[in-house]
């Protein structure tokens, strides 16, 4: 995965609603941080399967982003 594909996840995950990330169970949240992040970048299979992965170790890190903006923000 580039550096470029990244940051557009990370600012995808900066610039979602609190609540949307909260809100998504663990499939449906890994899904829809890859349709925005695509919406961004043209990524081909294997980027895809990388994203998914590198999203699903982290997705309590996103969670506590999203919960601590909702608290803190």
């Amino acid at each position: 995965m580039t550096p470029t594909i990244m940051r557009q996840l990370w600012t995808v995950v900066e610039t979602a609603h609190s609540k949307t990330l909260l809100q998504l169970d663990d499939a449906s949240l890994v899904q829809w941080l890859v349709k925005q992040t695509k919406t961004q970048a043209l990524l081909d299979c294997n980027e895809t399967d990388f994203l998914c992965d590198y999203i699903q170790a982290r997705l309590s890190l996103i969670r506590d982003i999203a919960h601590d903006r909702q608290c803190y923000g």
